[in-house]
């Protein structure tokens, strides 16, 4: 025979479960005197326990039962919110992204805890509290590499996102408010000398030498520029003269590969690009944001600084990306000028990393000239950015749609009412 205690668990596994709506209703009954709380928790299929205590006032209406939130419901619509402006101007999140995000809000208000990141079941429930305002959908399968074609639709998309910001915001005839930014880098090798030949007998090159140096250039369709942002791999070079040799009013900064990261791209926008960018707003920043990934620091700091950040489709910067299209080859071709070695292929360059910034002030000073202003702008005219012009595009670079697979990777996606609320308030400057 089954013992007490596990026909309650078989009890409890069974009990059907009450909606907020049954207890406010019972709630009311109550209130209004047609029901005893026995009576209405009877009617409505609420525990009594709960309604008593709803009546008494211990508990406030609306409030959940259980252990308390790990974020708080403030917070948690920030997250959604947050969610629904990176879908709608281009790059959904992932669950692993959100995830982290999340885990970043918390440690943000627990500073003192130990804590690495939020696990499944925070986002099990966090999925079924919002299910009305997001959903998950396969991402769609893009052949990776820039010798393919790229997704029709994924560029019609785009332009038709960038009309409805220009047009919202007035942006159309403004290309001084029109910022592109973008990343390019260049590997450093050794100089090359010339010795006698028997002195080369036995001669191995040394390993490890070779050091990954990043420029992040932002410029807008005037052809005016952001100072850049230099970044070394693993560590600055020794001493500080690097500051001193380098562009007037540089930014600089070092990760383990030498290349952009959510981090450094936080403290460009935040120290660099806000500071430097003209008064006016709003401005319109267009980049590749699956490689300069955003925090949500950095989305509360564009919409209170009514600055629009929109990304450019996965895979699709070679035709789109206006800095990509003449101004990075503009700028290899002058750093091997400069360093007289016109054999130097796009990205090996036979200089130290000490002497990388000297070398790219003088390679720099460019953009300065009219040959450099005339090649951002026609950057920004090839790529149809500005003047707007979606039929520029090659179709040849396009893939037709019927080609197009499916991944197994999830992002989050947003109803057409949802889209259409965040285009609102994006378009209205609100900030979060």
């Amino acid at each position: 025979m089954p013992s007490r205690n596990h026909l309650d668990k078989i009890g409890r596994k069974t009990k059907k479960k009450w909606t907020e709506e049954a207890m406010e209703q019972a709630l009311i009954e109550v209130k209004s005197g047609r029901c005893t709380v026995r009576q209405a928790a009877k009617q409505f299929g609420v525990p009594k326990s709960s309604l008593g205590d709803r009546v008494s006032g211990r508990v406030t209406p609306g409030s959940r039962s259980g252990p308390a939130q790990l974020i708080t419901s403030a917070d948690e619509e920030l997250l959604v919110e947050f969610s629904l402006y990176m879908s709608k101007h281009g790059f959904p999140l992932t669950k692993q992204q959100l995830v982290s995000f999340a885990s970043s809000i918390y440690k943000r208000q627990h500073r003192r805890v130990a804590f690495s990141k939020l696990g499944q079941t925070w986002w099990l429930n966090f999925r079924k509290r919002q299910e009305k305002n997001i959903t998950i959908q396969p991402a769609d399968n893009v052949i990776r590499g820039r010798t393919v074609c790229v997704r029709k639709e994924a560029v019609d998309q785009f332009f038709h996102l960038l009309n409805t910001v220009l047009d919202a915001r007035g942006l159309g005839d403004k290309p001084q408010q029109i910022f592109n930014c973008n990343e390019t880098g260049f590997q450093l090798g050794r100089k090359r000398v010339i010795i006698p030949k028997s002195a080369s007998q036995g001669y191995k090159p040394t390993q490890g030498l070779r050091d990954h140096i990043s420029v992040l250039a932002c410029f807008n369709a005037a052809g005016e520029d952001i100072p850049p942002f230099i970044i070394y791999s693993k560590a600055y070079p020794g001493g500080v003269c690097y500051k001193t040799q380098g562009p007037p009013n540089a930014l600089y900064g070092w990760s383990d590969s030498g290349c952009i990261n959510s981090e450094l791209f936080k403290k460009w926008f935040l120290k660099h690009f806000l500071p430097c960018a003209p008064k006016e707003r709003p401005l319109l920043l267009i980049f590749d944001g699956h490689r300069s990934p955003v925090n949500l620091e950095v989305v509360e700091a564009a919409r209170k600084e009514d600055v629009i950040l929109l990304c450019l489709p996965p895979h699709c910067s070679h035709i789109l990306q206006p800095l990509d299209a003449g101004l990075f080859v503009l700028l290899k071709q002058r750093f091997a000028a400069l360093i007289g070695d016109g054999c130097a292929t796009d990205s090996h360059f036979p200089v130290s990393k000490k002497e990388f910034s000297g070398v790219f002030k003088g390679t720099y000073q460019v953009v300065e000239e009219e040959e450099g202003i005339r090649t951002v702008k026609e950057g920004f005219r090839k790529c149809g950015i500005y003047p707007l012009n979606h039929y520029i595009i090659n179709e040849g670079h396009l893939m037709p749609p019927h080609c197009m697979g499916r991944a197994e990777e999830v992002s989050l996606s947003t109803s057409a009412q949802e889209l259409h609320s965040i285009e609102d308030m994006t378009a209205s400057g609100t900030s979060s």
